[in-house]
C-alpha cells in the first residue's frame, strides 16, 4: 500500500501535499464563477479547461483502480471530478446558446465517447501490468497535453504584454502541484506520475517569470465566440490553467485615422478614434 500509510512515509507525505495543493488548485475557478452567477452570463469565458479538466479526473481515476493502491490519486480527482461536474453545470445553465452546444457537444464527444473507448478499449485487448503500462502510457500523453496549457497561455502574456488572465497564485500553486506529485511519482516508482509533472514544474516557472516581467501592463479584453473556439480546439484542449484565451491586436489604423483626420475631412476624427482592431482568438 505504498504512498497510503505511515509505513511510507514520504509517498505519503508528498501525495498528501498533493492532494492538499491540488484541493485549492481545483478551488481556484470559484470567484469566476461567482461572477458568471451574479452577472447570470459566461461573458465569453470558455468551457473547454474544464471538460478537459473533468476527463482528466476521470482518466487518472480509472488509472488508479486499474494500477490499484493508489488511494491518493482516487482521493483528489474524485474531488475533482464533482467540483469540475458543478463547474460545468452553471456553464451551461449561464452560457449563451451556441457556447451551450459547443460545451455539450466537447463533453460528449470527450468525457463520454473517449473515455468510453479508452475503458473497452484498455479492458478488451490488454491485460494484468500490460493494461496498467497502455493506461499509464494514456495518462502521460494526455496530462503532458494539459500541462502543455501554458505554451498558449505564455503566448498570449507575450502578445498583449498582460497578465490578466494568468494569475500568479494560480501559476504558484500548479508549480507547487506539480513538485508534490512528481515526488509521489518518485517514491512510488510510478514514472506515469513523474513524467507529466516534470513539465508542469517547469511550464509554472515560465509562467510566474512572465507574471513579475508584465505584472504591472494591461490591455484590452474582447469576448471570444464559439466558431473560434472550434478553429483553435487543437490549442484550447490544452489549456486549463486559463479560464480565458483572448489575443489583442494593435494595427497602424489608429495612426493613419488621425493623419487622415488632420487631412480635412468630415468625420474622420471619430475614425481616428476607433483605429484599434481587437481579434479574439
Amino acid at each position: 500500500m505504498a504512498g497510503l500509510s505511515l509505513q511510507h512515509p514520504l509517498p505519503f507525505a508528498f501525495g498528501m501535499l498533493g492532494n492538499l495543493i491540488s484541493f485549492m488548485v481545483f478551488l481556484a475557478p470559484i470567484p469566476t464563477f461567482y461572477r458568471v452567477y451574479r452577472k447570470k452570463s459566461t461573458e465569453g469565458f470558455h468551457s473547454v479547461p474544464y471538460v478537459v479538466a473533468l476527463f482528466s479526473c476521470m482518466l487518472w481515476i480509472y488509472y488508479a483502480f486499474v494500477k490499484t493502491n493508489s488511494m491518493l490519486l482516487i482521493t483528489i480527482n474524485s474531488f475533482g471530478l464533482f467540483i469540475e461536474t458543478i463547474y460545468i453545470t452553471i456553464y451551461l445553465i449561464y452560457a449563451p446558446r451556441k457556447a451551450r452546444i459547443f460545451c455539450i457537444q466537447m463533453f460528449v464527444l470527450l468525457d463520454l465517447v473517449a473515455f468510453a473507448a479508452i475503458v473497452l478499449t484498455t479492458q478488451l485487448l490488454f491485460k494484468g501490468s500490460n493494461r496498467v503500462t497502455v493506461l499509464g502510457w494514456i495518462c502521460v500523453g494526455f496530462s503532458i497535453s494539459v500541462f502543455a496549457a501554458p505554451l498558449s497561455v505564455i503566448r498570449l502574456v507575450i502578445r498583449t504584454k498582460s497578465v490578466e488572465f494568468m494569475p500568479f497564485y494560480l501559476s504558484f500553486f500548479l508549480t507547487l502541484s506539480a513538485i508534490a506529485w512528481f515526488g509521489y511519482g518518485l517514491f512510488t516508482k510510478d514514472i506515469y506520475v513523474q513524467l507529466p509533472n516534470v513539465l508542469g514544474f517547469v511550464f509554472g516557472i515560465a509562467q510566474m517569470l512572465l507574471y513579475i516581467i508584465y505584472k504591472k501592463k494591461k490591455n484590452v479584453v474582447v469576448e471570444p465566440t464559439v466558431p473560434e473556439h472550434v478553429l483553435k480546439i487543437a490549442e484550447l484542449v490544452a489549456t486549463p490553467a486559463s479560464e480565458l484565451q483572448v489575443g489583442i491586436e494593435e494595427t497602424g489604423r489608429k495612426k493613419k485615422a488621425t493623419a487622415d483626420g488632420e487631412g480635412g475631412g468630415n468625420g474622420k476624427a471619430a475614425a481616428a478614434e476607433e483605429g484599434i482592431e481587437v481579434d479574439a482568438v
